[in-house]
């Protein structure tokens, strides 16, 4: 007699190893995510301290926008403000994405006492720092200096 596998047993048992493949993958793609989301939280917790630093230094003002809001990279008015006296450098959006909408962005008032920092997260909504401390997830994309916290 011989021994062996059958066509059958081999193929229900790639069939399980895909699935679980297929499983494993998909976990590992939010987590990803996840890790990005988490990196752009931080990011805009340093410009938070950048623009606190800023603002003693400047009698206690931050910079304005008063045209629009304002996407954070290495060539815009705000890095150029801020970098390198308040920050090292700007830090760019983990994915580079910005056909996506994962920019880095900013709007700040006309009278320098406020300010919102936002930025896209790909679980979904925004993540918002204003410059009354609060920060927080929000479903709306932030338009104006207005916190919606």
């Amino acid at each position: 007699m011989k021994k062996g596998f059958t066509l059958i047993e081999l193929l229900v048992v790639i069939s399980i190893i895909g699935i679980l493949a297929s499983l494993t993958f998909v976990s590992y793609s939010g987590a990803q995510k996840q890790t990005r989301d988490t990196q752009r939280r931080s990011d805009l917790a340093q410009y938070r301290n950048g623009l606190a630093n800023y603002a003693a230094s400047n009698s206690g003002l931050y910079p304005d926008n008063t045209n629009d809001d304002v996407q954070i990279d290495d060539g815009s008015p705000f890095c150029l403000i801020l970098s390198p006296d308040f920050i090292s450098s700007c830090l760019p959006d983990p994915t580079n994405s910005e056909s996506e909408g994962y920019t880095y962005n900013f709007f700040g008032s006309s009278t320098g006492v406020e300010y919102l920092l936002w930025a896209k997260l790909e679980t979904g909504g925004w993540w918002e720092i204003c410059s009354d401390g609060r920060s927080g997830k929000v479903d709306d994309e932030p338009g104006d200096v207005a916190c919606d916290l």
